[in-house]
Order: structure tokens, then sequence, then C-alpha cells
């Protein structure tokens, strides 16, 4: 297996612990259809109870990895939604929405973090001190697991959420984006704003970082 291959795998394993929503549990290209948006426009506050009802569990899975915090994320969170909601009007639907959301998202926690680094406040609570609220929005375990690879799959998720935070907040966004929530090189672009071919170049050095932080850890191929 190449060293991307197997990096990648890493995250994808440890993304169920790691409270990740993955791909398939997430709303679809298609959803919200069109009807909805054009209530959301309309000012129709079921309709949009409905979508974010629809999507805060991606936006707060995707911030909390970002973040590594998850009261943060839930304050991050609220303000994806506000800002959603200020701008709906103008989403052309050039993009998905789910992609269009997803930049919001991971504009918001990149603010966030300037923020606690201008303050000195750069720091991250571990993910798994979760409230009992959040937990209940996130993907059960695999059923059957035994106690033992149950806690081994926790541990293995820790590392690989401490690896993600080591790395520059470029890099840990673009791995979430492509190798967690599954988004094809151009939806990150879209999501990115930056060419296709800057996407493919940052991903591979992305991985090659990642797989160096969990080499001491969760061993691997030397580089």
């Amino acid at each position: 297996m190449s060293n991307s291959m197997a990096t990648s795998a890493e995250l994808r394993v440890a993304s169920a612990d790691m409270a990740l929503l993955s791909s398939e549990a997430l709303p679809r290209e298609g959803a919200p259809d069109g009807r909805l948006l054009e209530l959301c426009r309309s000012g129709d506050a079921h309709a949009f109870a409905r979508l974010v009802a629809l999507h805060e569990g991606m936006v707060f899975n995707l911030a909390a990895r970002l973040l590594g915090d998850p009261e943060e994320a839930r304050d991050a969170s609220q303000e994806v939604f506000l800002q959603v909601f200020r701008t709906l009007a103008r989403f052309e639907g050039r993009s998905s929405l789910r992609t269009w959301i997803f930049r919001i998202v991971v504009n918001q926690c990149r603010n966030r973090q300037r923020w606690w680094r201008r303050r000195r406040k750069d720091r991250c609570c571990p993910i798994e001190d979760l409230t009992p609220a959040q937990e209940a929005r996130l993907p059960a375990g695999a059923q059957g697991e035994s106690p033992y690879e149950s806690a081994r799959r926790g541990e293995e998720a820790r590392q690989v959420q401490a690896a993600l935070l080591r790395l520059s907040f470029d890099h840990r966004a673009i791995l979430l984006l492509r190798e967690v929530q599954g988004l094809s090189c151009e939806q990150v672009a879209a999501t990115l704003r930056v060419p296709e071919g800057t996407v493919k170049s940052r991903l591979a050095r992305a991985r090659e970082a990642l797989r160096r932080e969990l080499l001491p850890t969760l061993g691997g191929v030397s580089p």
C-alpha cells in the first residue's frame, strides 16, 4: 500500500471514533431540494429549521475536527448557521449547498483560530469531552465490537486527532474535506476557492505531513 493510501486509510478508519459523520450519513448533493431553499429565502422559519437539521451534524463535526474543541465547535456552528441565514438569498447554486456550507465552516474556523492566536489562547480541549447532547448527534460505534477493539480504535482516533491538530490549518482542512467528508478534488477546490491543481498538490503534502506525525505512534513506512 502506498504511503498516501495508508494515511488515508488511517484517517478514515479512525473517523467514526473521531466523532465525524461519514459521507454516506450526510445529505446528498441534491438535498435539500429547490423548494426548501425557496421557502428559506422567503423567510419561512420552519423551512430554515429543516435546513439546519439536515446539516447541523456535518457542520458541528467538521468544526470539532478543525478546532479540536467541542465548545468552540458549538459556538462556531451557531455562527455558521447565522451566516447561512443572512446570506442564503445570495446563494446562486453554482456549487452544491453542502459545498457552500463547508466553505462557511472552514472560513469561520480559520477566523476563530486566528483570534485564539492573537490572544495567545491557541489551545484545544479533548474532543472526547463532549456533552451528552453532542454525543447523541454522533454515529454509534461498530456493532458487535469487543471492548478491547473499541478501546484500541478510540486510542487510535485520539492519536490521529492529535496529529491533525499539529498540522497547519490548511493541511488539516484539506484532509478532512477530501478523506473524511468524501469531497472530490473539484469540490474541495470549490469549497476552498483555489485551483484544483493546488488542491492536489496540497493534499499530497498534507498526507505526507500526517503520515510523518503518525509514525511514532501508529507506526508506518519510514520516509
